[in-house]
């Protein structure tokens, strides 16, 4: 029995067709495989683009800080020459200060530039989503929770604190 159903399935049926059946059938077939040649190809360009933008994104998250950097640098070798001068022509200190002082405006500059500015603290009433208390101090001159020293500059980029301020703050105010 088993040999009878191998037969059957080896056998091929022949089906009788008109011929314009048959063509309509073939044409059926040919817009298939060119269907499913075009969908190929569709994947294959997809998938190259997905490779593309990823290659892309790598590249410009590794090449982002670029023109920043760039100016960075030009600070460094003024603070390089700075430091060289001071130290082959031993010149005097107002004039050493006074190439420091140029200086760090240029890089208060680049910093503007580029949306950072720093956050203003001294003076003002206490902001834990702009401060941080690092210490607490008697003081019944102002009132209580008001900044009193700034220990180290807090700073905003585009609107978005990056460094929060470290601050003194008072208690038992007023």
């Amino acid at each position: 029995m088993e040999e009878k159903n191998k037969n059957q399935k080896c056998e091929e049926k022949q089906v009788a067709l008109k011929e314009s059946e048959y063509l309509a059938l073939k044409a059926e077939a040919d817009k298939a495989k060119e269907q499913s040649d075009r969908l190929l190809r569709l994947q294959a360009d997809m998938e190259n683009t997905r490779k593309r933008l990823e290659k892309e994104k790598q590249d410009f998250l590794k090449f982002a800080n670029e023109g920043i950097i760039v100016e960075l640098l030009n600070i460094l070798d003024d603070l390089e020459r700075t430091v060289e001068l001071a130290q082959d022509k031993h010149e005097d200190l107002n004039a050493f200060l006074k190439g420091v002082e140029m200086i760090l405006a240029h890089f208060y500059d680049l910093l503007k530039e580029y949306g950072v500015k720093p956050i203003q603290a001294e003076g003002k009433i206490f902001d834990p989503n702009f401060h941080e208390a690092l210490m607490q101090e008697e003081n019944k001159e102002v009132p209580e929770h008001t900044i009193l020293e700034e220990m180290q500059k807090g700073y905003f980029l585009n609107d978005r604190v990056i460094r929060t301020t470290k601050v003194k703050v008072s208690k038992g105010g007023k």
